[in-house]
């Protein structure tokens, strides 16, 4: 009989980098200094990256990672407009904030994976089967994008029943109810 020992679960690699004081940030896989440009690569290329105050061990993934997206939105093509930024702010403080990251983030996760699926269905085509291939993507984009507005619409829904649980909560503490 064969062995039927579990395989070991496969982790992508974390890629820890030190902050210095003196700002510089060193990947302690390579033992080498790296720019914020070289952990943009890193995270380009699929790569888990944490970033770790040298001197007390915080975690400044997200500080870090935010910068690298400041210098690609200055950088001349911004993903963002102003007034997205300002929204995005705006819920900052807000009852709905969590709620905000988590819907961000599962819309950017959906238009990832519907992005990788049309890259996945592209590759090695020729002109000829591109054009073919095009024809063909209306229906299945739709398909993709009713997915895609589906979860987005329950995300939103998530939200407003949330808040209006919080709203309730709150009157309620000020002994009013709800008619």
């Amino acid at each position: 009989m064969p062995d039927k020992t579990p395989e070991p679960e496969i982790k992508p690699t974390q890629r820890v980098i030190k902050k210095y004081p003196n700002r510089r940030l060193y990947d302690t896989s390579t033992s080498a200094y790296v720019t914020l440009s070289e952990v943009k690569q890193l995270v380009m290329d699929g790569e888990t990256v944490t970033v770790r105050d040298a001197k007390n061990g915080d975690d400044l993934t997200c500080s870090i990672l935010l910068q690298v997206i400041l210098e690609e939105e200055a950088g001349g093509a911004p993903m963002f407009s102003e007034a997205a930024l300002a929204n995005i702010i705006r819920f900052y403080g807000h009852a709905m904030q969590g709620f905000m990251g988590a819907y961000l983030e599962k819309n950017v996760q959906m238009f990832t994976e519907i992005q990788a699926k049309l890259a996945e269905q592209s590759q090695g085509l020729t002109p000829e089967m591109w054009s073919q291939f095009m024809n063909l993507q209306s229906p299945m984009m739709k398909a993709l994008m009713g997915n895609y507005v589906e979860q987005s619409q329950n995300m939103f829904v998530q939200m407003q029943e949330q808040m209006q649980k919080q709203t309730e909560q709150m009157l309620g503490a000020f002994g009013i109810k709800k008619r």
